[in-house]
């Protein structure tokens, strides 16, 4: 991997990684948000959701909790959200503790939108993990104490394509093996946007097994460029691999932002939709019940545990319907794909 391109990108993939790990997305600030309410490029530019057969206009979101199997108290905070509708879609962990409960879980509840938060770092400071593939396979991807990297850059510094490319097909043949086909795949900490040829790996191994990833369409140049103002190195190679992509596309991709208190918490949300522009847009959180293990893991846990409640607050619930926002997930986005062939 060439070495002066790592440098150049280390210091913006180190703020990517905390966006997408935190659960906080540049988005969420209000002159962020100002030029994604501009007008897109002069020609109608059409979105994944219309094309997937959603009417023009509307704002069509997937809710989506990321780190489970993490710890317990993801997991049942996860289990709760999806048996009772108040989010649409989940992904797994598979190199954490509680990945495997999570995944028989999810065998006994095949209806539900479950997938794979491909993981390739391992960031908090005692609780901590390895590789599923044999770690003398993969030396890149772990640090001096024999797990994986703590923070992005690390893992684009040390770490090839043809590692990465192994270990996320382990974590998929590890759920397959448990008895779990995911229903889609993403990237912990956005690792696989690190370097393009970590993108490649991610959409060969996507498309290979037929399950789909929360690629972006980056054919719009307003989403193009706030995406690359926040450090993703989408060169001309990344952007050519993505518009040969064969699978459904995100329009548009962003997290829950943080909070200093549960009520502004729920007002940034609100704020968040209400800046989106139309399209099928990904929304990203990490739910968990609250208990002394939570906190023992992150100092982020008060933003989980306001995650783990939000989506049955009836403040939101009713601003949803106001907004008149459409919720799906990817088993629908891939049922609506397929009868477009």
């Amino acid at each position: 991997m060439n070495y002066h391109r790592i440098q150049t990108v280390l210091i913006l993939l180190y703020a990517i990684s905390l966006c997408l790990g935190c659960g906080f997305s540049a988005k969420n600030e209000p002159t962020e948000n100002k030029g994604l309410t501009e007008k897109h490029d002069s020609d109608h530019h059409k979105t994944w959701a219309e094309r997937l057969g959603w009417p023009e206009g509307k704002k069509v979101i997937i809710l989506h909790a990321d780190d489970i199997g993490m710890c317990p108290e993801a997991n049942q905070a996860a289990k709760k959200q999806l048996t009772e509708g108040a989010i649409q879609s989940a992904a797994v962990m598979i190199p954490c503790p509680n990945a495997e409960e999570f995944i028989t879980w999810a065998t006994k509840n095949p209806n539900l939108d479950i997938g794979l938060h491909l993981t390739l770092t391992s960031e908090w400071k005692t609780y901590r993990w390895a590789t599923v593939t044999n770690t003398s396979e993969v030396p890149g991807l772990l640090d001096e104490d024999g797990k994986m990297w703590h923070e992005v850059p690390q893992v684009v510094q040390h770490a090839s394509a043809a590692e990465v490319e192994k270990e996320i097909r382990a974590q998929i043949d590890q759920s397959l093996a448990w008895g779990h086909r995911p229903d889609h795949i993403d990237t912990h900490m956005g690792t696989l946007y690190g370097d393009p040829s970590y993108v490649e790996a991610y959409i060969k191994v996507a498309q290979e097994y037929g399950i789909p990833a929360n690629i972006i369409d980056i054919s719009d140049t307003l989403v193009l460029n706030e995406f690359r103002n926040k450090g993703y190195p989408l060169t001309e190679e990344v952007l050519t691999k993505v518009n040969d992509y064969t699978l459904p596309k995100l329009d548009y991709f962003t997290s829950a932002p943080n909070a200093s208190s549960y009520e502004e918490k729920i007002a940034k949300f609100k704020q968040l939709i209400v800046d989106l522009n139309p399209g099928l847009t990904e929304i990203i959180f990490h739910p968990s019940v609250e208990t002394e293990n939570l906190k023992n893991i992150t100092n982020s846990w008060q933003q989980r545990v306001w995650e783990s409640q939000m989506f049955y607050d009836s403040e939101l619930l009713h601003f949803f319907e106001d907004e008149g926002i459409v919720f799906t997930n990817w088993k629908e986005i891939m049922l609506r794909f397929q009868k477009l062939k």
